[in-house]
Order: C-alpha cells, then sequence, then structure tokens
C-alpha cells in the first residue's frame, strides 16, 4: 500500500512536470530564447506580429475573399513569426501602400515590413533593412494588343501616358524616360487602380517590378502583356526600425538558415510556384 501511494505522488509529479514542460498552447515561445531587451524577445513574450504588407499584388501580397494577404511577401513574414515561436493567427496584417512603409515603421504601427519594398539609400535614412531576399526589375505592362511600347525609351516621344504608385522607386525610376512629366505620369496610390486605368485605356502603360506585372499578367493574359525588358534592379527587403542591427542581424541570419533548410522554397512553392524561376541562390547585405 505505501509503494502505491509513493507511486501515485511521483506519477502526479511527472504529470504535472510534463505539463509544465509542454506549456500552455497559446504562450508564446520561451524566455531566454533571444537576448534580453531584444526587439525579439519583445515579440516573443507578446505572442503576436504586426506585420506590413501590400494588399493587392497579386504573387505577392493580394488580399483574398476570406479577408487575408497571400503570397511570398506573406510567406517571408509566417518564416519569421514562426521563428519567434508566433502563431499565424496572431500576425495582424496591416495594408501598406507604398506610401506609408516609412511612416507606419517610424510610428509603431507596425513591427516590420515584407511589401516589395526596394532597398535603397533614401529609404535607408529613415529605416533599416534586412535582405533582400529578392531582386526584382522594373518592367512595362501594356494591353495585349498594344505594338508601339518596347520600353522604358518609348515614353521619350511624350505621346504616351504611364502609370505608377505615388511614393515609389518605380515612378521615379520612369520620370528619367518622360519628355513631359506632368502630363505622361499618372499616380495612384495602388496598382490595381493603375491596371484598372490601363483596360479602361486612360493610360498606355504601368511601370513597376516584373514580378508584380506577372502576377497581374497572370490574371489577366487575354487583356494585357508583360515586355519582359526589366531595366533596373530591384531588391527587395524587409522594413525594420531604423538601426535595430541586432534584429536586422537575427532576419538576415534566418534568411540564409530558411533558404538552405528548405523554407523559403517551402514558401515560394505555395505563393508563386513556377510561373516566376525561383533564385538559385541569396545574398543578404550586412551593414
Amino acid at each position: 500500500m505505501r509503494f502505491s501511494r509513493i507511486a501515485a505522488v511521483a506519477l502526479s509529479a511527472a504529470l504535472a512536470m510534463s505539463v509544465a514542460a509542454c506549456g500552455d498552447d497559446d504562450e508564446p515561445a520561451a524566455a531566454g530564447k533571444f537576448p534580453a531587451g531584444s526587439t525579439m524577445e519583445k515579440l516573443s513574450k507578446a505572442g503576436k506580429l504586426k506585420v506590413g504588407t501590400k494588399f493587392d499584388q497579386p504573387l505577392f501580397g493580394l488580399k483574398g475573399l476570406d479577408g487575408k494577404p497571400a503570397g511570398f511577401d506573406v510567406e517571408i513574414a509566417k518564416v519569421i513569426a514562426g521563428e519567434l515561436g508566433i502563431k499565424e493567427d496572431k500576425i495582424e496584417w496591416i495594408e501598406s501602400k507604398s506610401a506609408d512603409r516609412e511612416p507606419f515603421i517610424e510610428q509603431g504601427k507596425v513591427d516590420l515590413v515584407v511589401a516589395t519594398y526596394t532597398i535603397n539609400d533614401t529609404r535607408k535614412q529613415k529605416v533599416s533593412f534586412a535582405g533582400p531576399y529578392f531582386v526584382a526589375g522594373q518592367d512595362i505592362l501594356v494591353r495585349k494588343d498594344e505594338t508601339a511600347i518596347s520600353g522604358p525609351e518609348s515614353f521619350q516621344a511624350g505621346d504616351k501616358k504611364v502609370c505608377s504608385v505615388t511614393g515609389s522607386t518605380p515612378a521615379k525610376n520612369i520620370e528619367t524616360y518622360l519628355k513631359d512629366k506632368a502630363a505622361q505620369l499618372v499616380l495612384f496610390d495602388v496598382y490595381s487602380k493603375c491596371l484598372d486605368a490601363l483596360k479602361n485605356k486612360q493610360v498606355d502603360a504601368v511601370t513597376t517590378d516584373n514580378v508584380i506585372l506577372s502576377g497581374y499578367q497572370s490574371k489577366e493574359p487575354d487583356a494585357v502583356k508583360v515586355l519582359g525588358q526589366p531595366f533596373t534592379r530591384e531588391p527587395y527587403g524587409i522594413g525594420l526600425t531604423k538601426d535595430d542591427k541586432v534584429f536586422r542581424d537575427w532576419i538576415n541570419d534566418l534568411l540564409e538558415a530558411a533558404f538552405k533548410d528548405g523554407r523559403y522554397k517551402k514558401a515560394w512553392d505555395a505563393s508563386i510556384g513556377t510561373l516566376i524561376a525561383i533564385p538559385a541562390s541569396l545574398s543578404v547585405v550586412r551593414y
């Protein structure tokens, strides 16, 4: 009898320890995994992550009928959340149009931005970037029957209108090819409005990164086409609070690890698949 009581007590203690070790399903990752005071520790303890992304870009960030965004940017953000021990349903997706990205980071409205966000020196004066996790190139989308536009030089005559997004790198880049910026460059807050303007013949072309345009072409192959002549190099980074070097280095390490262990490919297959060739390598820039 004495043995049975001792065994019962021991079993209860073991079960209690086991439950404690497993933790509550809703409990974030264990403390101590990240440096004290780091952004990673803060986010992990909070158990939630606010991610800025686009809601109108097929393949990278497109809000579906279920109200949730889908795409490669979204999948990359999920990899980051997973490493922090944060569940997908604890990610708050915040639409971050091109002109919103730096302000949202500076104001703390988002913890990070993954939104076809080109790394450049002007933006680095306000925010920091991890990555790049992908390198795109600016290209041009036209109506399927368009034959007079073959590249950015086609706008130099001054008789063609091109659409892009306010605050975007592509809008800045295309200016150098325009004869009359005021008459030729049409700007909206999102690219989906540019696409509508193109189909309605309010503009003659849309310009932004080739992967974004390929997403639109994949949705409406009988209406529009991408020229397939990229004329810039656009490295996509993950926007963070300026000078948060510890968080930036941690994400860079994670991106490299994910590329090697297959998480990057899984994210790619889940969003882009075979529409665009997966990069053969990944080289983050540390600074």
